[in-house]
């Protein structure tokens, strides 16, 4: 059962005298999100899947990729090698504000900045996203004393809603970011506006760098150290919110790095996406690098992760090839659909800190366990206090602290629910529920041909495949495991009925929702 966040934080809070010895004796912990867009568990030269005993694997496009800064990020600190976002960014950039599964938050789809894109047979889903009021995580650190700080894609809401700027949500700082998913273009030559298409799809407030060299990665790098720097020097401690652009197509390549990939066995899209990679992540080492050079990396925690699973250009949406060994990938019902890529680590280790005390991350360390996106919210509002009584606002998250000390938490349950009840799209009106070593997969509608993907000849069926045999979700069981489908089927009706889960609806208006029968 999963509590309301503010009984859950209190849960696993050290006792109050020691969180007034702590907060006296040293200042808040900075805080760093680092959320790299549409990247997933195997765009990266870091090793995130193991092998049964829990070792890392270092499969062919870890050895494609090019990420020194990962490297040296999961060093310091403890990786996930099944952490879970959902399959596409709105929904998850939400879920990291709220603490809330999509499933409660309805933000079921990316957000089309002028259009309601939810699609035929589609619930009325909550495409304003967020707005004004709303319990987010930035409003409550800036309650608890912090200058909170974005930078980068919002994707938060459509033009013109309260939820597609951020100084709405709990930011003193907006740079960049807007309504819009995706940036027309990379180039400050082209002012970070594309044509066409991508027309309207320009990068706010980066006119400085307008008519430069300057790639889009590294411009959004400058703002964000020249925000830290001004933090520190006014002795505040500060929560960046750093949400690069960056590995959004349009696949433009980053000519700092393309001579890197000019003997790549990969087609030239794959190229251009490689040096996306590798741009996020010399930003990456930059902020490492300002961190340490200003005497406050030993104080912040840094959190790395993905959005939602790889829009790598190769091969298809429910094949093996971006994501390889994994299948499928972003907007995917298959694990290369919404596995991501997690670290944590302090920027600097210090057993002496006593903010590294209370949070203490296990050194390269590799966490097997279970997790997802929505346990950013607890994890850090219950290291810093910053719960609040006020509301009745639920969080979905569970404290990642037993975990990133490199221990088992049997307290964490090794769940996760993705409700995608839209069209059209790579995989259509679906629901995954991970349960343990099953995950079940509910089709409620069939699938549209015109995006690909295989039909079926009835309205509703299962998926079913063991990913502790099978992590690679090439058997399905559905057919010879009934009683598990059964079973499973009904946790997952459970599970969203509890979150208030949308589902679509036949052609009659009845809403279509998982059955045991």
């Amino acid at each position: 059962m999963k509590f309301p966040v503010w009984s859950l934080i209190s849960s696993v809070l050290f006792l109050t005298s020691f969180s007034l010895s702590l907060q006296s004796a040293e200042a808040l912990p900075n805080l760093v999100i680092f959320l790299v867009d549409d990247m997933g568990e195997m765009d990266t030269s870091v090793p995130f899947l193991t092998d049964q005993g829990g070792k890392p694997v270092t499969y062919p496009l870890n050895r494609a990729y090019r990420t020194p800064s990962m490297e040296r990020l999961a060093a310091q600190g403890t990786r996930f090698s099944q952490f879970y976002a959902m399959s596409l960014c709105s929904p998850s950039r939400i879920s990291i504000m709220t603490g809330q599964n999509s499933a409660r938050h309805h933000s079921t789809n990316w957000i089309d900045p002028w259009e309601d894109n939810g699609g035929p047979q589609s619930p009325a889903w909550n495409w304003k996203g967020l707005k004004k009021g709303d319990v987010t995580l930035p409003s409550l650190l800036k309650k608890r004393g912090y200058r909170t700080l974005h930078v980068g894609k919002a994707h938060f809401g459509p033009d013109g809603s309260e939820g597609a700027e951020p100084l709405n949500l709990g930011f003193d700082v907006n740079i960049a970011g807007r309504a819009i998913g995706a940036p027309g273009s990379y180039y400050g030559e082209n002012h970070y506006k594309g044509k066409g298409r991508r027309a309207r799809m320009s990068v706010p407030g980066l006119e400085a760098y307008h008519g430069t060299h300057t790639f889009l990665t590294e411009a959004l790098t400058l703002e964000a150290k020249k925000l830290i720097e001004k933090a520190t020097a006014d002795k505040v401690p500060f929560f960046l919110y750093m949400a690069q652009y960056a590995v959004h197509s349009p696949f433009e390549p980053d000519p700092r790095f393309t001579e890197h990939y000019e003997n790549s066995p990969y087609a030239p899209a794959w190229n251009s996406f490689a040096t996306l990679i590798e741009g996020m992540d010399k930003s990456l080492g930059d902020l490492l690098d300002q961190l340490n050079s200003l005497g406050i990396a030993k104080n912040t925690l840094i959190l790395f992760l993905g959005d939602n699973g790889s829009d790598a250009p190769l091969g298809g949406a429910h094949s093996v090839a971006c994501a390889a060994p994994l299948r499928g990938k972003k907007g995917s019902h298959y694990e290369g659909g919404m596995r991501v890529p997690f670290i944590a680590a302090w920027a600097e280790s210090d057993p002496e800190n006593p903010w590294q005390q209370k949070l203490p991350i296990a050194k390269g360390a590799i966490q097997t366990q279970v997790a997802d996106i929505t346990s950013l919210f607890p994890t850090l509002l219950g290291l810093v206090d910053a719960m609040s009584a006020e509301g009745a606002h639920v969080s979905d998250g569970f404290s990642l602290a037993t975990l990133l000390s490199g221990e088992r938490d049997p307290s964490h349950p090794e769940q996760f629910l993705m409700n995608y009840p839209h069209a059209p799209h790579r995989s259509n009106y679906f629901t995954t529920w991970r349960n343990g070593d099953w995950k079940l997969i509910f089709h409620a509608l069939p699938y549209i041909p015109a995006m690909g993907n295989v039909l079926q000849s009835d309205g509703v069926r299962y998926q079913l495949f063991n990913l502790k045999e099978d992590p690679f979700e090439q058997t399905d069981l559905a057919g010879t495991e009934s009683e598990i489908v059964k079973r499973m089927a009904k946790e997952m009706l459970a599970e969203m009925k509890r979150m208030g889960a949308q589902v679509p609806h036949d052609a009659k208006g009845k809403e279509i929702y998982p059955s045991a029968d």
